[in-house]
Formats: structure tokens, C-alpha cells, sequence
């Protein structure tokens, strides 16, 4: 089943004209590139410009495309140090639209699409980097009872649940065998890091592409695609943020490749100690592994698109080419992995 580029816009209108009624009648609601899990469209009407995120129709795979997790969410973050849109309402109906969905407003800014931040100099892409550590930081320093998240997911052994989920959802996807993947769903579960960090509000997916600059201060004003947040490590979603700095160059949204100092880019030792210095910890134990951890986690994501692509439901024109990314990523994993097994040693 296919992805509707185009919305009914009346059937939309006679919705929001009772959830809200402020958005006024609905000129147009058509899909923008962004979102691979979710459909995201861009809502004109005559009170100005909105979002809506939807699951996709089809056969999805279990507790994926959580838009209403998504939504619960950026409402709880609102007024917290961590920018998001401001949510509008959640229609738990299907037949609304075909799929349930969310509102938020409009956020106008920048979106870069790339880590090394081609066309920008070194002091913006400096700037740019420092912004990006101090939101995550911001993310993990806010206590999930405080902002009403407490429930928001299960507290502790949050990799060994990790590692089990992305496994049943890596083989319910699974189109081509990946040695790589094979060889991690074997050594992950067996080599979990003994320490348990505090449980904290994970974004699941914070990377620059999630994000929006305001085009002038470089500052970030909202924090997109929060489908995958959860309470769990803050370290893992920390470590899958740093991703781009452990990918081999050959793998798009690398930096590793890159005179980072010429870039303006900080190495990653910076970036972790920037870290580690708003968050109050002394330094990241066990990073290998949650390294190693994310490229599994990612490449498990990427097997889904790719098997969403097959069967004719996926949600981004490019599905098909970050389908193919899963492999290398897995073998980029395991690259990780051997490198933590050899730390230990």
C-alpha cells in the first residue's frame, strides 16, 4: 500500500475544525521529505502553516511508527531547556486521514542535512556543533518525573531490552542475510556493560538532520522525529549521536574522513568532554560498546525501510537507498565491537 503524497483537505478541515478550531479552513496538506518512518505534510491554511505526521498504512511491524508517543512527548518537553514544536492535537481515528496522526505547528528555520556542513564556515560549524551538544545534554539533565515522562518507558537494563528488540525487529525485516548482523546479535547481549547509567529521556534519533537552526544565530528552535524516544541510557543515545565520528568515510553522514580542525568541527574527544562537563560526569565509560550498539541499532531501522520499500509502503522517495546502507553500517558495527573486545584486553 502507498504513501498519499496529497491529503484530503476537506476531511482534514472538518476534523481540526472541532480538535482546532483556531487553524481555520485547510487550503492543501502535501508530503515533505524528512520523515523515512513517519509521512510528514506540510498543512496550509488560512491561519498560517502546519505539520501533520501520520503513521503509514500497510502491515507495520509491532510498537513502530509511535506517532502518538511522538506527540506525548514534545507536548511533555514544552517550557523544558530542550526546544520542540508546539503540539496541537492527536486523532486517534483512522478514518480521519486513513492512519492516526498529530498536528504541531510550523517551525521556519534551517535544516542541514549533512555533519560536515558543506558551504558553512569554520566558526558557524563550530558554533553549530556546540549548539547541537548542549540540547542533548539539556535532554539528559531534565528528570522524566519532572516534566510528567516517569512512565514514559521502563527504567534499567535498557540495552539488554534494546538489543532483543532491534533483534525481533532486524528478523521481522530481514530480506538478505548480513554476517555482520549475525555476529552482533551473538556478541551484544554478552557483552553488556555491567554500570547502569541513570534512567534519563532518550531522543532515540538526535542527529543533525533532526533538527532546526534559526538561519542567523545558529541556535536550535525545535527538535524533530521523536518517534524512537524512550526512557533508557543516556549514553546510548548519546553514543548514536557521535555516530558520524566513528562511520567510515565510505558511509554517507561521515566526518571521520575530514580535517575536522580545518572544518571547524571539534574532535570527538571535545565533543564527549563538552558533554560530559553540562552533564556533570567525569568522563563515558563503556563507549565502544554503545557505539557498537547504535551502528546495530541503526542498520536494524535501515532493514526495515529497505523491507517497507519491498512491499510498497515506504514513506520516503530515498527508502530504497537507505535500505541499502544497512549492511556497511553492520560491518561498521562490528568494527566497533571488535574494538571494544580489544579495549578490555
Amino acid at each position: 500500500m502507498t504513501v498519499e503524497r496529497t491529503l484530503d483537505a476537506e476531511r482534514l478541515e472538518r476534523y481540526l475544525n472541532v480538535a482546532v478550531p483556531s487553524i481555520g479552513p485547510v487550503s492543501s496538506a502535501q508530503q515533505i521529505e524528512g520523515g523515512q518512518s513517519n509521512p510528514t505534510y506540510l498543512v496550509n491554511a488560512s491561519s498560517g502553516r502546519y505539520v501533520l505526521r501520520r503513521k503509514p498504512p500497510g502491515n507495520l511491524l509491532p510498537s513502530a511508527h509511535a506517532v502518538d508517543r511522538e506527540f506525548r512527548v514534545i507536548r511533555a518537553l514544552k517550557g523544558s531547556d530542550v526546544p520542540v514544536p508546539n503540539a496541537l492535537c492527536y486523532c486517534d481515528d483512522p478514518a480521519v486521514i486513513g492512519t492516526v496522526f498529530y498536528m504541531m505547528d510550523f517551525v521556519d528555520g534551517e535544516i542541514f542535512r549533512s555533519p560536515d556542513l558543506p558551504g558553512m564556515s569554520a566558526e558557524q560549524r563550530a558554533r553549530i556543533y556546540d549548539e547541537l551538544n548542549r540540547v542533548i545534554a539539556a535532554l539528559h539533565r531534565i528528570d522524566p518525573a519532572s516534566v510528567g515522562l516517569e512512565n514514559f518507558g521502563k527504567a534499567g537494563n535498557y540495552a539488554e531490552r534494546q538489543i532483543a528488540r532491534w533483534t525481533k525487529q532486524y528478523r521481522a525485516s530481514e530480506t538478505d542475510k548480513i554476517d555482520a548482523m549475525e555476529r552482533l546479535i551473538e556478541w551484544l547481549p554478552q557483552n553488556i556493560p555491567a554500570e547502569e547509567e541513570q534512567t534519563r529521556i532518550i531522543h532515540g534519533d538526535y542527529r543533525i538532520g533532526n533538527v532546526i537552526f534559526d538561519r542567523h544565530e545558529l541556535r536550535i528552535l525545535a527538535v524533530l522525529d521523536w518517534e524512537l524516544a524512550t526512557l533508557g541510557n543516556p549514553l546510548a543515545d548519546f553514543a548514536y549521536h557521535c555516530m558520524p565520528y566513528r562511520l567510515p568515510a565510505s558511509l554517507p553522514n561521515s566526518v571521520g574522513g575530514g580535517d575536522l580542525a580545518q572544518l571547524g568541527i571539534p574532535p570527538e574527544a571535545e565533543y564527549i568532554k563538552r558533554y560530559c562537563a553540562r552533564t556533570g560526569r567525569e568522563s563515558l565509560r563503556s563507549f565502544d560498546f554503545y557505539a557498537a550498539f547504535s551502528m546495530f541499532r541503526l542498520a536494524a531501522i535501515l532493514q526495515g525501510i529497505r523491507a517497507r520499500e519491498l512491499q510498497g509502503n515506504a514513506s520516503s522517495a530515498y527508502a530504497a537507498e537507505a535500505g541499502r546502507k544497512a549492511r556497511p553500517l553492520a560491518e561498521a558495527g562490528w568494527a566497533q565491537a571488535t574494538r571494544a573486545a580489544a579495549t578490555r584486553h
